[in-house]
């Protein structure tokens, strides 16, 4: 699987990039189908609210899924939009099994 990490107004330091690497990477205990993923980490700079980001796509053979978090700590935010993803990957990774065992009853019936 690649995997791109990239900060907008955050510098990515080699313990960011290997926290966010070791927790993308347990989603492929899930699908071994992951092709790519694209991580952006984000400090917004509001008067409102300075907040961390964490947004990723992963690019998995026939579908992209799209999970993004916030919280005042980047750690809790990769954390949170890992979890989001996670919860993704196993419904997408149910339809296929469903699909196919419908597939299967079927082929049987005809």
């Amino acid at each position: 699987m690649n995997l791109t990490i990239s900060g907008h107004h955050i510098e990515v330091t080699p313990a960011l990039k290997e926290y966010v690497t070791e927790k993308i990477g347990k989603l492929s205990t899930h699908f071994e189908d992951l092709l790519n993923a694209k991580v952006i980490l984000t400090v917004e700079r509001h008067k409102e609210h300075d907040g961390r980001k964490a947004e990723c796509t992963l690019h998995m053979k026939g579908v992209d899924l799209f999970a993004d978090a916030s919280n005042t700590d980047m750690h809790v935010a990769i954390d949170e939009m890992v979890a989001k993803l996670e919860r993704q990957v196993v419904r997408h990774k149910e339809r296929q099994q469903n699909r196919a065992k419908d597939g299967v009853k079927h082929a049987a019936v005809s």
